[in-house]
């Protein structure tokens, strides 16, 4: 029993660190743009912003978001996003957000922003420049990714053809 019950604490013991607060968003560059009446903060965890890279986004409005409501949209080259409620980021909670984003092609990138609040509503836009994917190219990846997968499919084939014509063989030589 005693076992039982220490086994139990060192699994929580361990377990400790997942159970404490998330890590707060790191910001890396921040950029100001009008709203309207309202001068909003955008901030970045990565910068340069690379298409096909996951980053956060954190936007506050003349400081605070209490008694502000407002909505984004994602517009970019051949791509326009649904206009998205601002709401809290889940690692930065006095701030909107959108955690872990990635926008998928590069080029000049719009965020359309309209918040309303005390002051009244207001609509703005932010460019954000979109750099090249990092890395190769996404055929290169699924390629040499699902290669191992391809290669046993191939090899799995080519034993299952050579025991079939064997139980074959083994069926004509017992008649």
């Amino acid at each position: 029993m005693r076992a039982v019950i220490l086994a139990v604490a060192v699994m929580f013991l361990v377990a400790a660190p997942a159970y404490a607060a998330p890590p707060p968003v790191e910001v890396v560059h921040s950029e100001s743009v009008r709203v309207g009446p309202y001068d909003m903060r955008a901030s970045f965890s990565e910068w340069p912003v690379r298409a096909e890279r996951s980053l956060d986004f954190t936007f506050v409005p003349d400081g605070d978001i209490a008694g502000h409501q407002g909505t984004v949209r994602m517009v970019g080259p051949g791509v326009t996003g649904p206009k998205e409620r601002l709401a809290r980021h889940p690692r930065a909670r006095t701030e909107w957000g959108l955690d872990i984003r990635a926008l998928p092609r590069e080029g000049l990138w719009s965020l359309e922003f309209t918040v309303d609040g005390p002051k009244g509503p207001g609509t703005g836009v932010l460019a954000v420049p979109v750099g090249p994917r990092p890395g190769p190219s996404a055929t290169l990846s699924w390629t040499i990714g699902l290669g191992p997968v391809i290669v046993g499919a191939f090899a799995g084939l080519v034993v299952w053809i050579r025991g079939r014509s064997r139980r074959r063989a083994d069926a004509w030589t017992w008649t």
